[in-house]
């Protein structure tokens, strides 16, 4: 297959990248050229800017598959199009849970989705879902049979930007009494990097249209299964101890409000039946353990600093 990725040199884009050279697909990268120099040679790469408009570099040759990991907003999936016509064969856009309106347990695909918004370009957690839910419909509108939507939950795995997962890894490793500002019981849906890969690699082989579920791991999971799992992998003993929810600094990682806990058990019934493996979050976490530690483990961003931590648990 010759596949054409928008994006491909930082997370989801990367596995994605990765398990289509595995494969032994022909694989071109349309990015800015800013980052990922040293990854995939065997990769054609052609250099161009979404937020500008450059897409100067599509302008000639063919594939059988897109995969768009890096539109964001009606326009960057609407200038993609016209740039690449027919030239293409499926195009796959990567889109996000976030476009669902709150729904129960064990959802699917067929889940309301939140009104589509075109008259902004400002990404917040407001605009977010809905400008992903027009690219979504813009993508359809065009492509129809030749459209597929793939929507992940929260991504985890290694080379992951974010702090979610390898926060939680990092912390149960030191092991001891761990701070959780949220309820032990809350539900984490969590899908491995290289899954969501795979997914997207078959769907593409098959040529299989819609819109597909990327959540995992293999079991369902709460937070303090998931911390417990974390130190087991690293070998480490913890005492998971709440603390009030107002303690925590904002995007505290992986814990959400009551209200939020049914998007974290979403149906993964269609996409495992369309080729979504199913990695253990045991080997997930090794993994992101590794990882963090092979990069020096610098700061995260979010969460808990080790010594705000322990002035917490003190003053318990």
């Amino acid at each position: 297959m010759r596949i054409l990725v928008l994006g491909g040199t930082s997370f989801v884009g990367r596995a994605i990248v990765d398990d289509a050279l595995r494969t032994g697909a022909e694989v071109t990268l349309f990015t800015r050229g800013r980052t990922g120099h040293d990854l995939f040679p065997a990769a054609a790469r052609l250099i161009g800017d979404r937020d500008t408009g450059d897409y100067a570099a599509l302008g000639t040759g063919r594939w059988d598959a897109v995969v768009d990991v890096s539109g964001y907003l009606p326009r960057h999936v609407g200038q993609a199009m016209d740039a690449l016509g027919d030239r293409v064969g499926r195009y796959l856009f990567i889109s996000s849970q976030a476009v669902y309106t709150r729904t129960g347990p064990g959802s699917d695909e067929s889940t309301p989705r939140r009104a589509p918004v075109r008259d902004t370009e400002e990404l917040s957690e407001d605009t977010y879902g809905p400008l992903k839910a027009a690219c979504e419909d813009d993508v359809t509108a065009r492509y129809g049979g030749r459209a597929t939507i793939v929507r992940p939950g929260k991504v985890a795995g290694p080379h992951d930007p974010q702090s979610g997962l390898t926060y939680w890894v990092r912390r149960a490793a030191r092991g001891g009494r761990v701070a959780l500002p949220g309820r032990p019981e809350q539900p984490v849906q969590l899908v491995d990097s290289r899954d969501l890969a795979r997914l997207v690699v078959r769907l593409l082989e098959d040529d299989r249209p819609g819109a597909f579920h990327a959540v995992g791991p293999a079991e369902p999971t709460t937070l303090a299964g998931l911390i417990t799992t974390c130190a087991e992998v690293a070998g480490a003993q913890v005492e998971i101890v709440p603390v009030p929810a107002d303690t925590a600094p904002p995007f505290f990682p992986l814990v959400h409000a009551e209200p939020l806990w049914p998007a974290q058990r979403r149906s993964p019934a269609r996409a495992r039946a369309a080729g979504l493996p199913a990695t253990p979050l045991a080997v997930t976490a090794a993994d992101v353990l590794a990882w963090d530690r092979a990069r020096g483990e610098p700061p995260l961003g979010h969460g808990f600093s080790p010594e705000d931590e322990a002035r917490l648990l003190a003053r318990g």
